[in-house]
């Protein structure tokens, strides 16, 4: 069993909670601006008074509604300024916010709402207040629905008019580092999700060490970011809630559509992404490329790219190398760097593994991606890539006060201040994953190096093994094999088989210029079988298999006509890969792998 801890070097708070930001803030730096939102087309700032001016009213007309401490308040919104208006006006309320993805079906808002007790919902369409209303006989404690569609701020700006700053400061106040802050459900990739339990103190504690840590995204000056990821995910919301506390100015990007010119207009310092944009941003680049006639001149800009990242960490970078990466810097790096507004230097990573190849060609192009990891259980991240301590392919070492340990089986397992309080209404779930000495298990398999650095290899439910007996981690093959441009998600296969294999789907955006430039088909349909498409496929997973053994290796593959989504039911909202819904309804191409 191998073992990693840092310890701790800042004070974290043992009083107050989350609100006290927001408060310190107006008093302290009341003009400063700490948000900006989109109105009308244009960001318009919002100064930290003008914020807690906000959150103030908004939570006045929660209590007027008869929203009690550590009542639970659901929240169903694209990532908007009123997500973290409402998320701090709950807090201020003395309530608990539950936050819901807006992609979220009608049985899973009514399982949450129904599983959580809440007593009130913030919405954002009347949508969303159609899947509310459409399980509100199954939800009896459930008394209000608001939605920001419907002025939901000026309605309960209006509702709370009547009371007083000081019953507001004394429910605002009552929460401890203790209380419970927030239960937020696992999005799910089997059965029903659950809910996690995080207090105020998980959040002081993680952001604590975090901020100081990552003291060049949250404390150098005119830093900013622009969120673009659900809310309703850890990751995104532990961003927010560190900009808060650092009056770091942060903006929103609702639609996917405009965040390219919401990013040019933002001009942020800092993102956050998961890798599946990563991959996205560099597969887009190649296509338009090649589109452009430049395919060449990108391949040569990537690959230089990479060897100047792994050069650097060699400690010498050869003059000729430098010399070609200051050419491509001028005529590729420098636009890739545009479309992110022009200002960013780091984006932070996490959700899924990275991947070393894009890992470097990012840091090689002048965005150094670091890579953290963490779970919903553990408040966002116990380890990360800092600036100044970042290695590549790993996914850091634990922040300040944390602990990683490896068991005898390869399971990551997890200690610290951020380990959630457990299971909400579900103590046997609970029991399964927290020792009673506050480590916690991950169900990933990991490998720890000598300076404390953190590797993801696989999950362990995850982890084949073959008719053969050997073990495989599939996630190291389909890392490499999703960074091919036309390919858009795959699985790989092979529990009890003779063999791997692997499930590949397409990129509905790649694969029509890739089609129309060989004049094919752009219909799915006709390419699946097409004998240049399978070459291109084929091609990508040899050199997916260059990363594993022979043992290991994808031998047979099949393309399926169509992709795997969120909306089809076979991702989640975080885009992780629901593998038994995927594995139960392609099963007969699974099975086509081994018999034909």
């Amino acid at each position: 069993m191998r073992e990693f801890s840092t310890p701790l070097t800042v004070d974290v708070p043992v009083t107050g909670n989350l609100t006290d930001d927001v408060v310190a803030n107006a008093r302290d730096h009341g003009d400063d601006v700490v948000l900006s939102r989109k109105q009308d087309g244009e960001w318009v700032d919002v100064t930290a008074a003008e914020f807690r001016d906000d959150v103030a009213a908004v939570a006045k007309g929660l209590v007027a509604a008869g929203v009690e401490a550590g009542d639970r308040v659901a929240l169903i919104s694209r990532t908007r300024y009123e997500w973290t208006l409402f998320d701090y006006a709950i807090w201020f309320a003395g309530a608990v916010t539950v936050p819901v993805y807006e992609t979220s079906s009608a049985e899973q808002v009514g399982w949450i709402l129904g599983d959580s007790g809440a007593r009130a919902v913030l919405a954002e369409t009347t949508e969303h207040f159609g899947r509310v209303a459409s399980m509100r006989s199954d939800l009896p404690e459930l008394n209000h629905v608001w939605t920001i569609e419907d002025n939901a701020v000026d309605v309960l700006r209006r509702l709370g008019s009547d009371v007083s700053d000081a019953e507001l400061e004394k429910r605002r106040t009552a929460a401890t580092p203790l209380d419970l802050a927030t239960l937020i459900y696992t999005s799910g990739t089997t059965g029903r999700p659950k809910g996690c339990m995080l207090t105020h103190g998980n959040f002081m504690f993680e952001l604590g060490v975090a901020i100081a840590e990552l003291d060049e995204l949250f404390e150098a000056g005119g830093r900013s970011t622009l969120l673009f990821l659900p809310l309703a995910h850890v990751f995104a919301r532990i961003i927010q809630v560190g900009c808060i506390k650092a009056r770091v100015r942060m903006g929103h990007s609702s639609d996917i559509k405009n965040l390219v010119a919401d990013l040019g207009d933002f001009q942020p310092t800092f993102i956050l992404a998961v890798p599946r944009v990563f991959e996205k941003v560099f597969n887009t680049a190649s296509q338009r490329a090649v589109a452009d006639g430049k395919g060449a001149v990108f391949t040569r800009a990537a690959e230089a790219a990479i060897a100047w990242s792994r050069a650097r960490d060699g400690g010498r970078v050869p003059i000729r190398l430098r010399a070609q990466h200051a050419v491509f810097d001028r005529l590729v790096y420098a636009r890739l760097r545009t479309t992110l507004g022009g200002r960013c230097a780091y984006a932070v990573s996490g959700g899924a593994p990275l991947g070393e190849r894009l890992g470097h060609f990012y840091r090689g192009i002048g965005l150094t991606v670091l890579e953290g990891y963490g779970l919903t259980e553990t408040t966002a991240a116990v380890t990360v890539n800092l600036p100044d301590a970042h290695k590549v392919g790993t996914v850091g070492r634990p922040l300040a006060g944390s602990a990683v340990r490896i068991a005898d089986d390869g399971e990551l397992l997890l200690s610290g201040g951020q380990v959630f309080a457990g299971y909400w209404n579900d103590e046997a779930a609970t029991r399964e994953v927290l020792e009673r000495d506050g480590w916690l298990h991950t169900g990933d398999v990991g490998e720890l190096d000598d300076e404390g650095f953190v590797r993801i290899t696989g999950r362990k439910k995850e982890i084949l093994v073959t008719a053969g007996g050997k073990n495989v981690a599939p996630a190291v093959l389909e890392d490499r094999l999703r960074s091919h441009a036309l390919v858009s998600q795959c699985m790989v296969v092979g529990d009890g088989q003779p063999f791997i294999a692997a499930l590949v789907t397409l990129d509905p955006e790649s694969l029509p210029h890739w089609a129309a430039e060989r004049g094919k088909s752009t219909r799915l349909s006709e390419l699946v079988d097409d004998p240049d498409l399978r070459a291109e496929i084929e091609a990508a997973v040899e050199d997916a298999n260059k990363a594993v053994s022979k043992a290991e290796s994808i031998r047979k593959f099949v393309i399926l006509p169509g992709d795997w989504t969120e909306e089809g039911g076979q991702l989640t909202p975080s885009l992780k890969l629901k593998r038994a819904v995927v594995q139960r309804e392609f099963r007969d191409e699974i099975e086509s792998l081994y018999t034909r």
